[in-house]
């Protein structure tokens, strides 16, 4: 049987695994260690079994991963994120749609501290939403701005999605970071428009508040988010300066965040053993997947499968405009129904050959990529972070009524993945200034 064949029937059955429910990493390692010991025998394949998790994992840029994820959950834990919507508030709740405006921001300010967009949309979803409700907010709105907002989570760095981009791809994470802060302003901004011009079209949606906070008031709340605001200055400034590595910064951030909150008495050894429990859980997760999907670019190269994709779309000589698109509809599909994290390291393998031969920037593509794959996350059927928000507001809202208030935010999606098409500068602006 030609090796191409075994390739495809390999990725037809891990398909076929990921429709019965099974976990995406052990669908990716058991299909790829058959294919493997298929084509080339059992040794080999245990062979590649034992050794291929440690030298990945082993990765020194890697280490960052856990470290970011350390910071935002010692964030989390130590209450350092509760004044983020509480200084949106203050500043912005005078607009119409104050508080859904107030609310994407919150998020972006969130997003600083975690790489996760369901940690953004959870945190943000169990502040905002009660404050939304009670100001009188459909319920439209306070829902599908919380969930959208939560996307931000994973393109303002520090992103987890960003960091396993960057290993797969071999292109500097610091600069797909520097990137993402571009794409996720532009979207915040989309996000913000979409609000304050559904509040004006439509005002009982979004009641709007009689009159500002004193100065003095909004003063003492924006004085409450110097934690963020410190972390942002070590981490970002530190890597936008040259002054440490983007793996450098993890370490940072997470050594800076534990500072933070013992000097402000609000992190105790239990917050911190809770963070450092979620980090290992977290962690261990994310490099299952990511060693599955190692072992996946093995079989796919020793089978012939990747280059034989690659070379069919490459004989196709589609322009660089219709390549793209043709990615966005892979992965507008594949969001509908896979994790982010599944889904970018079940593709990129494939692709990597495809954008290279296109020339396309590779820092443009990361932040482009993740940005799609945020769009999944709130795209039906299994958009995780409606979900997540279902979770939070439980019987005050059905799945249907949060899907419908996320409707707007996805045209608003729609224009900034165009914006990032025809203006690349959007996200490649800030890299271009770094060291």
């Amino acid at each position: 049987m030609e090796r191409e064949i075994i390739g495809l029937i390999g990725l037809g059955l891990m398909l076929g695994l990921l429709v019965l429910r099974v976990h995406i990493g052990i669908a990716l390692i058991s299909v790829s260690t058959g294919g493997i010991w298929y084509l080339i025998g059992s040794r080999p394949a245990l062979g590649m079994l034992s050794n291929l998790p440690y030298d990945f994992t082993a990765s020194w840029t890697l280490s960052s991963v856990p470290m970011f994820l350390l910071m935002g959950y010692v964030c989390y834990y130590a209450g350092l994120t509760r004044g983020l919507f509480e200084v949106a508030r203050s500043w912005l709740a005078w607009l119409p749609g104050g508080l859904a405006v107030a609310t994407i921001w919150g998020s972006a300010g969130f997003a600083a501290v975690t790489g996760s967009s369901i940690a953004c949309a959870a945190a943000m979803g169990r502040i905002a939403i009660p404050e939304m409700k009670r100001a009188g907010y459909d319920m439209r709105l306070a829902t599908g701005s919380v969930a959208a907002a939560g996307t931000l989570g994973a393109l303002i760095p520090p992103s987890i999605l960003l960091i396993l981009f960057g290993v797969f791809a071999e292109v500097p994470i610091a600069k797909l970071f520097i990137g993402g802060i571009g794409a996720g302003l532009t979207t915040a901004v989309l996000y913000m428009t979409v609000v304050i011009g559904l509040a004006l079209w439509k005002p009982h949606m979004a009641p709007r508040l009689a009159e500002k906070p004193p100065l003095d008031q909004r003063m003492r709340d924006l004085r409450e988010t110097w934690p963020i605001l410190v972390l942002l200055v070590v981490v970002i400034g530190g890597m936008f300066g040259g002054f440490f590595t983007a793996t450098e910064a993890g370490a940072v951030g997470a050594f800076a965040a534990i500072l933070i909150g013992l000097a402000k008495r609000s992190l105790n050894l239990s917050g911190l053993w809770e963070a450092l429990k979620e980090t290992l859980l977290t962690t261990s997760s994310l490099f299952l997947i990511a060693i599955g999907a190692i072992l996946l670019t093995r079989f796919l190269t020793l089978s012939g499968t990747g280059h034989m994709i690659a070379d069919a779309i490459i004989a196709m000589q589609a322009n660089t405009l219709v390549l793209l698109i043709g990615i966005s509809c892979i992965y507008l599909i594949l969001g509908m129904f896979l994790d982010p994290l599944g889904a970018m390291l079940l593709t990129v393998p494939v692709l990597l050959p495809i954008l290279d031969n296109a020339g396309i920037d590779l820092i443009w593509f990361g932040v482009f990529l993740v940005k799609f794959l945020e769009i999944g996350m709130i795209t039906p059927p299994i958009g995780m972070n409606v979900f997540v928000i279902k979770g939070v507001v439980g019987n005050q809202a059905s799945l249907t009524t949060i899907f419908r208030g996320i409707f707007l935010f996805l045209a608003a999606d729609a224009i900034a993945v165009t914006l990032f098409i025809a203006f690349p500068q959007i996200i490649l602006f800030l890299p271009g200034l770094m060291q």
